[in-house]
């Protein structure tokens, strides 16, 4: 499973998984005997963004409980293809709760979308937009993805599984001795070359849980509510970080 990460992670990877095993010697063989998500190896597949290239450290719950969904990368919805339908976004983006709200936001964040409007005829007008021939939006998920990965997003989950009988909550516990590690490998590389440790962006309850970790209070941070919320469209913080990579666009130098 190591294979799908860089090669640059392997050391800190390995010390993680270590550090998970001493804490919780029974996990991995009972993981291994269990269904779990993601399937096809993809459970370290954020980890594919360079160590050197991580400016940002968006950290989510724990991956979709849907086979064709969980990619191993936070909130991204293996399921979505097209991102744009006739009326709005498509039905595969509304069906990803977290990752429609996340686009509502980038749109009222760019001055696109009321945030007192932000369904019905206000989505049509600006799909017709979006799917229009020369139209400057991106149309993919995997667009989306590479937009945040060319920002320097690792897009991690505060649990790297889902098991359908254990609790979100409990799972992520488990992870936390990982998830220490992987935050101090982040910090210890940052500060040998001479630089700040990425930004952590903590979406949800379970995500707060790394405040708890050691390695925490070397990082700046940006925290809200998890996209799932509705309230999340209008979080300023949120607006301030993202709106400026105007991710949805094709071409989109920082402003």
């Amino acid at each position: 499973m190591l294979d799908k990460a860089d090669s640059s992670w392997r050391p800190i990877l390995s010390a993680g998984l270590a550090a998970l095993d001493a804490a919780h010697p029974a996990y991995f063989a009972d993981l291994m005997r269990d269904d779990y998500l993601p399937t096809e190896g993809r459970l370290f597949a954020a980890f594919a963004q360079p160590l050197d290239a991580v400016r940002y450290v968006l950290v989510g719950e724990g991956p979709y409980p849907r086979p064709e969904s969980a990619t191993g990368f936070c909130f991204m919805d293996g399921a979505v293809q097209s991102l744009w339908s006739e009326s709005g976004l498509s039905k595969p983006v509304n069906r990803a709760t977290s990752l429609r709200n996340f686009m509502k936001m980038l749109l009222v964040a760019d001055g696109q979308l009321d945030i007192a409007r932000t369904s019905g005829d206000a989505m049509a007008h600006i799909a017709l937009k979006a799917r229009a021939i020369g139209s400057p939006y991106i149309q993919t998920r995997e667009d989306l993805q590479g937009k945040l990965t060319e920002q320097g997003f690792l897009l991690l989950n505060a649990t790297l599984v889902f098991r359908s009988h254990v609790p979100p909550l409990k799972e992520a516990k488990a992870w936390l001795p990982f998830l220490q590690t992987v935050l101090a490998g982040l910090a210890d590389h940052a500060e040998a070359n001479g630089k700040m440790p990425p930004t952590l962006v903590l979406w949800g309850k379970i995500a707060e849980q790394l405040k708890a970790l050691p390695a925490n209070e070397r990082f700046p941070k940006a925290v809200s509510e998890h996209p799932y919320n509705l309230s999340f469209i209008g979080n300023a913080a949120m607006q301030e970080l993202f709106g400026k990579m105007n991710l949805l666009q094709k071409n989109n130098p920082t402003r």
